[in-house]
């Protein structure tokens, strides 16, 4: 069973019936996987990372959401209300899902229910489903443009916490090359609901 950050996680709902199957077909994700170079010793190297990262998700979300993204307004926009006023609920939910991801990325098998869940994290994020999990009033969406510009500082600022249980450099950055491929197929599928103009036009 996959680990966890918490027992009750709000909106989480990885697996559950509720959501949508992905359009995307197991073979063009084996396909995707060969695309960006994801390979078996990846998939070792993931799990390590996992092992690795497990009790430190907080303190990168925490990088990421505080010591990043608040500083960067048009960033910080998408967890505040349209006044611009915080809104530490919503924050602190999405701040819990945004620490499972960094489990699931690691140690969920990619298989169509991680398939489907990409597309759900996708959607979330465009005006389709946007603020409807935690029931707020933010921004319509996030823009394609800055999912995809984030990932350089993903990628970037996770590597010393990959670092930090004195692991052989060699294996860091194994650890961390799985990382970045994975997180290069997760935008490559989270891109989809965004480039389809039925579902969610005119945000990138």
């Amino acid at each position: 069973m996959t680990k966890r950050v918490a027992e009750d996680i709000h909106g989480y709902s990885y697996g559950m019936a509720e959501i949508v199957s992905s359009a995307v077909s197991l073979q063009e994700l084996e396909d995707l996987k060969a695309t960006v170079g994801f390979t078996e010793e990846d998939k070792r190297y993931l799990l390590l990372a996992g092992e690795v990262l497990a009790d430190q998700t907080h303190d990168v979300v925490l990088r990421w959401r505080s010591g990043i993204i608040a500083g960067i307004p048009h960033l910080a926009r998408h967890s505040r209300a349209n006044d611009g006023r915080p809104l530490p609920d919503y924050l602190a939910k999405s701040n819990l899902r945004f620490e499972q991801w960094i489990l699931d990325t690691c140690f969920r098998p990619y298989d169509r229910n991680w398939l489907d869940y990409q597309q759900e994290i996708a959607l979330r994020h465009t005006s389709l489903k946007k603020n409807q999990t935690d029931q707020v009033e933010s921004t319509s969406h996030v823009p394609l443009r800055d999912i995809i510009g984030f990932v350089a500082v993903i990628n970037e600022t996770i590597k010393p916490y990959l670092a930090s249980k004195s692991h052989s450099n060699a294996e860091v950055e194994k650890m961390h090359r799985a990382w970045c491929k994975s997180i290069q197929l997760q935008m490559a599928l989270w891109a989809g609901p965004y480039v389809n103009a039925s579902q969610a036009p005119n945000e990138w």
